[in-house]
């Protein structure tokens, strides 16, 4: 697939993959015309990527953990970090959560001044 298709399909820009190629997580294979070339797999690697990225990740643990992704296992060094973010994730998690209850709470109360909101404690 050619760069412009890898980004089509996975929603991010030509630029985001050149970035993850220059942070090695995601490689493409170059035509005699210098041109990118990815594998069927680059979509979801990319969507995968992204969802590190988006959980807080850094690009030096996403490079980590890819291999980790593609081979089912991890060193016992990586395992602790990756506890460690897994914990700061279910935090960021409950802290979404409670913020969506409030935004939930003041929709109710604007659309329905009589009502019950349980969360405006």
């Amino acid at each position: 697939m050619r760069i412009g298709e890898v980004a089509d399909k996975a929603g991010v820009s030509v630029r985001a993959l050149r970035y993850y190629e220059e942070q090695d997580l995601l490689q493409a294979h170059r035509s005699p015309g210098g041109q990118r070339h990815y594998p069927d797999t680059a979509v979801p690697r990319v969507r995968l990527i992204q969802q590190m990225y988006a959980a807080g990740l850094p690009s030096r643990v996403v490079r980590e953990v890819l291999p980790c992704v593609d081979s089912g296992e991890a060193p016992p060094a990586l395992l602790d970090q990756l506890e460690a973010e897994r914990v700061r994730i279910d935090q960021r998690i409950t802290d979404l959560l409670a913020v969506r209850d409030r935004l939930d709470d003041v929709i109710a109360i604007t659309r329905d001044p009589d009502a019950d909101c349980s969360h405006m404690h």
